[in-house]
């Protein structure tokens, strides 16, 4: 394989990597309520008009408001990326642009159809018959849901590269875009994230609204705000539970290297503990956790006897940093732990309170639940973070894994460091601008222009 001549500073190295992951940490949060609002406040609008109820579409008109801000910021961060792809990364994507190329287009393509239909579904909210209206919301839901898909597509493929020959003087032939698109790592690592998505929305939603009821404004509105998100993350949880074992096993037989990484699993062999917590300060060995013994062995196999690949079977300067993406899999896993127990605490009183015929908020016990639900978003986020965090670090050292590392991609120009400065100072402006905005909607009353607006001056917002 031919290695690019590059000559760069490790700093610079450093703050092109650092640069990257921040873009992408600040990014995901607010695509992943791009991808997952939309289907709440369809799904809550639905119920205004099956219901009738001014709180529910004074909900749902709001939580719209909502989704043109975070689509409209999500468009200037995503268009940072797309820029820092290129500017940072020369190497990748003047190598392997034609390979993978077609995700990328294809998420454009997606997302002008959400620009559009999200036009008409905040322009025609009173010009349409609330029914078709509804319907005008589908698409929105459709595409954001697709590119998620395209672009994690895009990210599967630099886990498992596809669709191409690579010729001994480092040229490609043989390139077919759509072999890489739908390679391997895709479904189970797209799955993973759509769900993750949801889930975020989900209980991000609700936490601001626990912390209302927290206050005592236990009235329709709020309550509606609360009950409806956190069911349905709720009702995800358990399903990404199920999809993480799936991607879990796909690490096994495809990247056991980064599931030696996460597992701290330093030598091939069987009977291979399951550790929980601890570190590998000197990446040689995992020390100071909790060992199930054989729990790893009988998760991969469903066997104590089951082989599990080491970090030996590779060169040492091959390995990733074990510790970071341990910890980091460990906090994603108890996290997702804790919302599917916070779910199932939900099913309980929802089923308490109707065989004592009770109010579901006024069971024993609900405040300390409600101050756990507030937690749950920001906990939602972590565990979305560390998630991403196991994706990119463990790959490492290769931007594509097994055939391109990272230091053969990175732009040799000095001063990227000024860029990472000058990023984070973007970013910083971009957050304060977007929570005060987002602050201003939710405070203002009535609604402009909503079919419900003499009703909803009884409905007191925080």
């Amino acid at each position: 394989m031919k290695v690019w001549p590059l000559a760069f500073s490790e700093g610079d190295l450093a703050a092109a990597r650092a640069q990257m992951g921040f873009s992408l940490a600040w990014h995901i949060v607010v695509a992943c309520l791009g991808v997952g609002l939309p289907l709440l406040t369809l799904a809550m609008e639905w119920y205004g008009i099956r219901t009738g109820d001014p709180a529910h579409r004074l909900l749902a008109r709001r939580w719209a408001r909502g989704m043109g801000v975070l689509f409209a910021v999500g468009a200037v961060s995503g268009t940072i990326l797309s820029f820092e792809m290129g500017l940072l990364w020369p190497g990748l994507m003047g190598r392997f642009g034609q390979v993978i190329g077609l995700p990328f287009a294809m998420e454009g393509f997606a997302f002008f159809l959400e620009a559009v239909f999200l036009g008409i579904y905040l322009y025609a909210w009173d010009r349409l018959p609330p029914r078709r209206h509804l319907l005008t919301g589908v698409p929105i839901v459709i595409a954001g849901t697709l590119s998620a898909f395209f672009v994690v597509c895009a990210n599967a493929w630099m886990n498992q590269p596809r669709g191409f020959t690579l010729r001994p003087d480092g040229t490609l032939a043989d390139v077919s875009p759509w072999v890489a698109l739908i390679n391997p790592a895709s479904p189970p690592q797209s799955v993973h994230m759509i769900l993750a998505a949801f889930m975020v929305a989900s209980f991000a939603t609700a936490s601001v609204y626990a912390v209302a009821l927290l206050r005592g404004r236990n009235d329709a509105y709020h309550r509606a705000g609360f009950l409806l998100p956190f069911s349905f993350g709720a009702l995800v949880a358990p399903f990404q539970l199920v999809v993480g074992d799936w991607v879990a096993r796909f690490l096994a037989h495809y990247q056991p290297v980064k599931l030696a990484g996460i597992e701290g699993v330093f030598r091939t062999g069987s009977h291979i503990p399951l550790t929980i917590l601890g570190a590998a300060p000197g990446n040689d060995r995992l020390e100071y956790g909790l060992e199930i013994p054989s729990g790893l062995s009988f998760l991969v196999g469903f066997s104590p006897e089951t082989v599990v690949r080491g970090l030996n079977e590779v060169p040492r300067d091959q390995w990733p940093v074990v510790t970071a993406i341990h910890l980091s899999f460990d906090v994603m896993v108890g996290v997702g732990m804790l919302l599917i127990a916070m779910g199932a605490l939900l099913l309980l009183g929802w089923w308490r309170a109707r065989r004592t015929g009770r109010d579901l908020m006024a069971l024993r016990g609900h405040r300390v639940f409600l101050a756990v639900a507030v937690l749950c978003g920001p906990a939602a986020v972590v565990a979305l973070e560390c998630g991403w965090t196991v994706t990119e670090l463990g790959r490492q050292p290769w931007i594509v894994y097994g055939v391109m590392l990272v230091r053969e991609a990175v732009n040799p120009a000095p001063g990227l460091a000024t860029g990472l400065w000058l990023v984070l100072a973007v970013y910083t402006a971009m957050t304060v601008a977007t929570v005060y905005v987002l602050r201003r909607l939710v405070r203002t009353t009535p609604v402009p222009i909503a079919p419900q607006e003499s009703d909803v001056e009884r409905f007191p917002v925080t």
